[in-house]
């Protein structure tokens, strides 16, 4: 009969032991070890520079030159030619006035000049220089005509009287200034005169006075 002996008894105990351990050990794993935290906190980007504002510029803009309201006289003589339009003349000669909508004619006082046109859209027009009260000055005007030519021009001499030139077929569109300007040379012979004139008088009244002087020792 086999009999169980003690020595067998605690290899047993000791193998079983064993395996319990090992099998303890694999179902406890180490514990894992944690990363440590990062104790450096990230640098903050440098902080936009404000952007630099620009400096006032202190030089104030030069002003415009300011248009010169007066218009160039035209040459004494010279024949003034406009494009007969309905909507209004259009300056063609001389350059002072090329290419303006009812141009204003700055003439000389007691000058020659020549207007018209020989240009037109087809409508009927005429030419006439008027007054302020829009009356015909001294018979400058032409006969109505759909056609230009030398027909539709007058010479005419400029005086004071003469205010505009009008298309009296369309006298609310065609109708432009005509500015007079004195002559200069008539203005100083007219000073001159009215000096003589004065000295004239001075001369009289002493020639009197020298008559009643004898009359008055005469006595």
């Amino acid at each position: 009969m086999w009999r169980f002996d003690h020595t067998t008894r605690r290899r047993l105990l000791k193998a079983t032991g064993g395996v319990g351990a090992a099998a303890l050990l694999a179902g406890c794993p180490d514990d894992e070890e944690e990363p440590e935290p990062d104790d450096e906190e990230p640098e903050p980007d440098d902080e936009p520079e404000d952007d630099e504002e620009p400096e006032p510029d202190d030089e104030e803009p030069e002003p415009d030159d300011e248009p010169d309201d007066e218009e160039a006289v035209i040459e004494p003589g010279t024949r003034i030619e406009l494009d007969a339009q309905t909507p209004g003349w259009v300056g063609i000669e001389p350059d002072e006035i090329a290419d303006e909508e009812n141009p204003t004619l700055a003439l000389q006082e007691g000058e020659e000049y020549e207007i018209g046109w020989e240009e037109g859209d087809g409508s009927v027009h005429n030419i006439e220089l008027v007054d302020e009260d829009d009356e015909v000055v001294d018979d400058y005007e032409t006969d109505e005509s759909d056609e230009g030519g030398d027909d539709q021009f007058i010479e005419f001499e400029a005086t004071d009287e003469i205010a505009e030139y009008v298309c009296r077929p369309h006298e609310t569109t065609m109708r432009g200034t005509i500015e007079i300007s004195e002559n200069g040379e008539e203005t100083d012979d007219e000073e001159e005169t009215d000096d003589e004139e004065e000295n004239g008088e001075m001369d009289d009244e002493e020639d009197n006075g020298e008559e009643m002087d004898d009359g008055e020792n005469d006595e």
